[in-house]
């Protein structure tokens, strides 16, 4: 990037706030419910950097990696990205949801190796931060689902891999060089699921994450609006209306299912009896991804589910309004340590990771953040971001007077 460019990119980013601050203290809005609209907007402003680097190893935190990617994505795909469903409420609150929790530190503590490993499963883990399954790799580096996976290798995470992936089970676990989750987009058509499943199972994976919160349309509305200022020519990928055998006939996890007569795989007729016959024809462990309540967090228990990832697919799936780390506590208290608990939902900060385990989480997964390393810097990108969390997170346990992560718990959090 030349000089000008960054000097007008400054130019651009510090107009923005100054905008954003003098609508937010217009008396006129007042009572207009934008205020809280206006509040977030200043805090996504405040977050982005107001200069692009240029290289991974710039990278101050994981913020400075959406500017680049946006730059080097075409607008729908980036879109695409930062959309939530309908005017962003519930992915805003992933975000503004950290707030209402503080951290309680200790002092007088030796801490100078703190150890950040920790296991799910019974399976070692380097580090409590996964990479949440992300669809369509591609789109961000030719590399996908491989760079990837290679930079969660460097880093010793855990990795699942979406059922939209751009490159196939067996690629990606190689890259990875050990076993990986599995996240399955279950359908109303069983056969699918089960093509689906025996394949990863056969690539060596132990875990099915299933995602239950993709039953209903959703409305992307800022998706949209950057689809309308778009001009590339999407037809060479993408057939307008197109049925599942033309949009899926070349993806890497559909080409040996037989897709005639699909209708639709959206899973409007998704019930607990589909859990039930998926455990019947899987060792794999059975996690259910999209669980917010309690209730359903008890039915899970009921139901034979040997983990959840408490999620709101980013913000996508529902206008709810409510954070997945407001979510967490009673899913835990509910569970009382029977399954592994996960979480993810606007995970940025080691702050963020620290909170959600004092809240109970065994793990968090991170989703965005990795996507936007990987657009900007393919591989490079990738390994940056996890490596500024996993720096985050083990600053912030020596902050808390924390040397390991088993030593997290409630007395390390209080909410406002």
């Amino acid at each position: 990037m030349s000089k000008n460019n960054g000097q007008s990119h400054q130019v651009i980013g510090t107009n923005r706030r100054k905008f954003l601050r003098f609508l937010a203290g217009t008396p006129v809005l007042a009572g207009s419910g934008m205020i809280p609209f206006l509040s977030e907007k200043l805090l996504a402003a405040d977050e982005l950097p107001a200069e692009l680097i240029n290289a991974a190893e710039e990278a101050l935190n994981v913020f400075d990696f959406e500017p680049v990617a946006k730059n080097r994505m075409l607008p729908a795909h980036y879109g695409y990205t930062v959309s939530g469903t309908d005017s962003d409420e519930t992915l805003l609150a992933n975000r503004e949801g950290f707030k209402r929790f503080r951290i309680r530190v200790r002092r007088m503590v030796d801490i100078r190796n703190p150890d950040t490993s920790t296991s799910v499963f019974g399976i070692p883990w380097e580090t409590p931060i996964a990479l949440a399954p992300v669809g369509g790799q591609a789109k961000y580096h030719p590399d996908g689902e491989i760079a990837s996976a290679r930079g969660a290798r460097s880093g010793g995470h855990t990795q699942i891999l979406s059922t939209a992936t751009s490159q196939a089970v067996e690629d990606v676990t190689a890259a990875r060089g050990a076993p990986i989750w599995f996240q399955l987009y279950p359908s109303n058509y069983w056969h699918i699921a089960e093509g689906l499943v025996k394949r990863a199972e056969q690539a060596g994976c132990p875990v099915v994450a299933v995602t239950v919160d993709r039953a209903s349309p959703r409305n992307m509305e800022t998706f949209q609006r950057y689809v309308r200022s778009d001009s590339t020519d999407c037809s060479l990928c993408h057939v307008e209306g197109a049925s599942p055998q033309v949009r899926l006939r070349d993806r890497a996890m559909w080409t040996d299912i037989d897709l005639t007569g699909v209708e639709s795989t959206q899973a409007s007729g998704l019930t607990w009896d589909f859990v039930e016959r998926l455990k019947s024809i899987t060792s794999m462990q059975v996690v259910l991804k999209g669980i917010v309540t309690a209730e359903d967090a008890r039915l899970c228990l009921q139901h034979g589910v040997d983990g959840i990832i408490v999620s709101n697919h980013g913000g996508r799936s529902e206008a709810s309004g409510r954070s997945t780390i407001e979510s967490l506590p009673e899913i835990v208290a509910a569970v009382g340590g029977r399954v592994p608990v996960l979480v993810d939902g606007g995970f940025r900060r080691g702050t963020d990771i620290f909170k959600a385990l004092a809240l109970g989480a065994d793990a968090v997964c991170v989703g965005r953040p990795y996507v936007y390393g990987l657009g900007a810097f393919g591989q490079a990108g990738v390994e940056k971001v996890l490596s500024i969390l996993r720096a985050e997170f083990r600053r912030v346990m020596q902050e808390a007077g924390v040397t390991s992560v088993s030593q997290i718990n409630s007395a390390y959090i209080e909410q406002v």
